[in-house]
């Protein structure tokens, strides 16, 4: 480790203990009379079992940001970017929602997030959900998904940034290029991605619940949302990061925590993980992999860097195989979407689909 990062390493503490305070007072100071104004609730998704239900949500002041078109021009977009990222968070402020004819209540922190767990009386069924929300004391509503897993033959944890979407997170320049000036209409995903997540989710008649995890913040989700809803990307629950000093605490533990989070949540489900060789997803992966024996059904890697990189994931698969698992480092859906036939997790016409859809990807 170089004498910056540990010097940086060390003073982290203190900077995030200085940001800490500061954001305190100030939230002192601004909250209550933010909590006066105008409200808007920002509902995530909601995930559980049929017997525990959580949602995250936030209480912001409402910002204008106009729905994403492709026409957009980028200076639009760089707009919309930077109004999402300086959000105005309102704390103190309650929270209520039902669900299946159970209210749960909670407070918005100090960031304006607000967490509301349900435990019904009777099991849920397996599916999506809907729960009205509410900010007490005020005519300010909203509706919030919920996907319930239940009966389901295994689970998909993925990646965003440069494994559903193109982001160039392995160059600052293009990914700020890239994230500061597209919307969800301009934003591409990897070709044949969501066909092969679509074969991965679909199960018969039932389904398999996929959840992404991802490093962004929060104040990206509706963009993400309507990039994977435009794209015909199968939905699933989405885990972000809280836009502050928290970001600086590196990408690997708090991946980590969300998929320990995942996996006790459901004991008794599979998983099957997709990332990119762009960050720390096969490092990440291999750990979980020996974390937890037999709970991994196989980790797809997308190659997006160079021959130097190929090589420490070369090393990490030969690790994982030990552990019976195969890592596949793809240069496209389509490798994935062969192993995963495979391995009986997709049908060959699932197969055929993925192919189709890469092929007309390339054509365009």
């Amino acid at each position: 480790m170089s004498p910056f990062k540990t010097a940086f390493k060390a003073l982290l503490p203190l900077l995030e203990r200085g940001a800490l305070t500061a954001d305190r007072a100030f939230s002192g100071y601004v909250q209550p009379r933010r909590a006066r104004g105008k409200l808007l609730l920002q509902p995530y998704v909601g995930w559980g079992t049929p017997g525990r239900v959580e949602l995250r949500g936030r209480v912001l002041l409402p910002r204008t940001v106009a729905p994403a078109r492709r026409t957009d021009p980028r200076l639009r977009n760089a707009q919309n970017v930077l109004r999402r990222l300086f959000s105005r968070e309102v704390g103190g402020v309650t929270v209520s929602g039902v669900l299946n004819g159970q209210r749960a209540a909670a407070v918005s922190d100090s960031d304006g997030y607000f967490t509301l767990e349900f435990t019904p009386p009777s099991p849920l069924p397996g599916g999506w959900h809907q729960v009205p929300l509410q900010l007490d004391g005020r005519e300010v509503q909203a509706s919030a998904r919920v996907h319930v897993v239940a009966d389901a033959r295994f689970g998909v944890i993925s990646d965003l940034d440069d494994t559903v979407i193109q982001s160039d997170v392995t160059s600052v320049p293009r990914m700020l290029s890239t994230v500061l000036t597209g919307n969800a209409r301009t934003r591409l995903p990897f070709p044949g991605v969501g066909a092969l997540y679509r074969a991965l989710t679909r199960d018969g008649e039932a389904r398999n619940p996929i959840f992404y995890v991802s490093s962004s913040p929060w104040n990206f989700f509706d963009l993400l949302w309507q990039f994977l809803d435009y794209r015909r990307i199968p939905l699933g629950p989405l885990f972000l990061r809280n836009w502050g000093m928290d970001l600086l605490g590196g990408h690997g533990g708090y991946k980590h925590g969300v998929i320990e989070q995942i996996f006790q949540r459901f004991p008794d489900l599979k998983f099957v993980l997709v990332g990119d060789s762009g960050e720390k997803d096969p490092e990440i992966y291999a750990e979980v992999v020996h974390r937890h024996p037999g709970r991994v059904l196989a980790v797809y890697i997308r190659d997006v860097t160079e021959a130097h990189r190929d090589e420490g994931v070369l090393k990490l698969r030969e690790e994982v195989r030990k552990a019976g698992v195969d890592l596949v480092l793809a240069a496209d859906s389509l490798n994935a979407a062969s192993h995963a036939m495979a391995m009986g997790l997709i049908t060959p016409g699932e197969y055929r689909s993925v192919l189709t859809s890469v092929a007309r990807s390339y054509e365009t």
